[in-house]
């Protein structure tokens, strides 16, 4: 199955695609690129806001991280243009739609993935493995992916290769890189992908860095995998819009998850509001069951 779902390259769809059309690709390849989704003046913001960051990062310490590429993060914290990204209203359309079977959903990680000239190829792996390597049900999706180009991603400079299809395959496969093909891409345009696909950076055999912007979103009763409220000091946190915080995980994860306190509001709690006993806004356990019972029907016949 993996050589012949190697051939088939990965699906461009212009910036105006529909939400319905992104997550009909999504499903179909787990994979598709929107091209030139943001302009040129969008990535020199961003390139300028994170340049000094990026100057900074140590690299990786292992071949999997990369020992020639940097990974910076917190990038809520150090970029207003990387908070525009996070919160695209089109990326968060497709990312409801792909991970609508769960009450909600949060920001999983923001990193900078700059890989230098002469970085093998990165192994091939699902971001899902994150979470201990659990063996999810086939077809259960944990998380929704981008990596915005911040250059341009060309076969020579380490483009991001996947195996389209592969989000259907069995877990813990062994794709090798003559199964992938390269995503490329023109600066500003955003590559989607789930959690479940099989891909990996490409090796970058140019003189030049490249540059990408990876930010993922993941089922909000789990972990996430940069730890945003850390990486974001509460100062700065109590800044930013209601919006983008509860994306952040100031929010409940679903009933009974993630409140403060004598049952707070985490949102309410950063800013350091008092919730009464009205505006917990927690919900019923007798409504938590029956959205359950509403997602459950929703869901695929596995015996059709």
């Amino acid at each position: 199955m993996a050589n012949r779902i190697s051939k088939r390259g990965v699906t461009h769809l212009p910036a105006d695609a529909s939400a319905d059309d992104v997550t009909a690709r999504l499903a179909e390849d787990g994979a598709v690129v929107i091209d030139r989704l943001v302009d040129d003046a969008s990535m020199d913001r961003l390139a300028g806001e994170l340049r000094p960051w990026m100057e900074a990062t140590r690299t990786g310490p292992d071949d999997f991280s990369g020992r020639n590429t940097r990974r910076t993060g917190a990038l809520i914290a150090r970029s207003a243009t990387a908070r525009e990204l996070v919160m695209h209203p089109g990326v968060l359309a497709t990312v409801g739609k792909v991970l609508g079977h769960a009450t909600n959903f949060q920001l999983h990680l923001t990193q900078v993935i700059d890989i230098g000239p002469g970085q093998p190829a990165q192994p091939v792996h699902r971001d899902q493995w994150a979470f201990d390597f659990f063996p999810f049900p086939d077809g259960y999706e944990v998380q929704c992916n981008t990596i915005w180009a911040m250059t341009d991603f060309t076969e020579e400079n380490g483009a991001t290769r996947v195996v389209p299809g592969s989000h259907r395959a069995g877990d813990g496969r062994r794709y090798v890189l003559d199964d992938t093909v390269a995503a490329t891409m023109q600066r500003g345009s955003v590559l989607l992908y789930t959690g479940s696909l099989y891909h990996g950076g490409g090796a970058n055999e140019s003189d030049a860095a490249r540059s990408g912007v990876n930010i993922t979103y993941n089922l909000a009763w789990l972990r996430q995998e940069e730890n945003q409220y850390l990486a974001v000091p509460p100062e700065i946190a109590r800044e930013l819009p209601d919006d983008l915080l509860r994306l952040m995980g100031y929010a409940r994860g679903a009933y009974a998850l993630g409140y403060v306190g004598d049952l707070d509001d985490p949102l309410r709690a950063l800013r350091g509001k008092s919730v009464g006993r009205q505006e917990q806004g927690l919900g019923t356990y007798d409504s938590a069951i029956e959205r359950a019972e509403k997602m459950r029907a929703q869901q695929p016949n596995k015996g059709d």
